[in-house]
């Protein structure tokens, strides 16, 4: 009986410790699975995307933050922007005015014509079938105007020149003759004409000018020239009105221009001509040169 009581208190005792160490065992299992399912929930939840809340957005504000202009002294707040004023565009005068000091002459012609001064006004008149009309040497061309090459299309027309020369190797008498065209010796005695076409005038405001006018031709090419001179500043002044053609006519097809058209082109750039009278060279009065004083001889002392 005591035997059996003994093996009773030792199988209690056992199953006591049997139960402890499947306690043990049981939490250790699963304290293992809940770290397992806690790696696996915190991991999914990495990998899902977070929702974001309203209220954990921090509200940023503005780097400009809008000033109220009535808080701001007058001095501080900001003028508006000026608009750019609008450029108004000016149209150039349709006329070019070329003036020379020197010789006191100026006129105006188109802005579409050209110009040429200096030694290419001298090298332009010189290529032409009528350089100058001076009977004397040493004209100086000043200015030499030029219609543009398409003036008359369609026609014979290859220049059409306006230009200025002054000689001053010519006087007062001889300025009012031309060398061309020469003077016909033997004039008709019943025709009443002078020998030197340069007999006819032109009142230009208050100048007088003497006129003449030649054609010549040098193989197909043909020239007119109106030439007129005034005496004005000691020196002779030529102005010359001269249109070029290229000939053909009929064998090419090309009608003749008609010169008088020309001339009225030209001769509005002469209406406008002006030369202003040299000033007089001031003469500065010196005093008169007074006679050296004449001194008494000294008298001879007394013995």
């Amino acid at each position: 009986m005591a035997h059996i009581n003994r093996f009773n208190s030792l199988s209690r005792i056992a199953g006591t410790h049997h139960s402890i160490a499947w306690e043990k065992n049981a939490n250790a299992l699963l304290f293992a699975a809940l770290l397992v399912v806690c790696s696996i929930t915190v991991g999914c939840s990495k990998d899902r995307p977070q929702p974001v809340s309203t209220n954990q957005i921090p509200t940023t504000q503005s780097s400009n933050p809008a000033v109220s202009t009535d808080l701001l002294p007058a001095s501080s707040v900001p003028e508006p922007a000026k608009k750019a004023p609008k450029k108004v565009a000016r149209k150039r005068p349709s006329t070019v005015t070329y003036s020379d000091k020197t010789y006191g002459v100026s006129f105006q012609y188109p802005r579409k014509y050209a110009l040429e001064t200096g030694d290419a006004a001298n090298e332009l008149i010189a290529s032409g079938l009528f350089p100058m009309d001076f009977t004397q040497p040493g004209g100086t061309a000043l200015a030499v105007v030029s219609l543009p090459a398409t003036s008359f299309p369609g026609t014979d027309f290859e220049s059409g020149l306006f230009n200025v020369s002054v000689n001053k190797n010519v006087g007062a008498e001889d300025c009012g003759k031309f060398s061309v065209p020469q003077p016909d010796p033997k004039p008709p005695a019943d025709s009443g004409t002078q020998a030197n076409a340069a007999s006819s005038k032109l009142m230009l405001g208050k100048l007088e000018l003497q006129s003449t006018e030649a054609v010549t031709a040098e193989g197909s090419k043909q020239s007119d020239a109106k030439y007129f001179h005034v005496f004005q500043n000691g020196a002779c002044y030529e102005f010359a009105l001269k249109v070029g053609t290229i000939g053909g006519g009929t064998e090419t097809a090309t009608k003749q221009v008609d010169h008088d058209k020309v001339f009225s082109r030209l001769e509005k750039i002469l209406a406008t001509l002006k030369i202003t009278p040299a000033a007089a060279p001031e003469v500065v009065a010196s005093a008169p040169h007074e006679a050296p004083k004449e001194t008494a001889a000294p008298e001879p002392p007394a013995q």
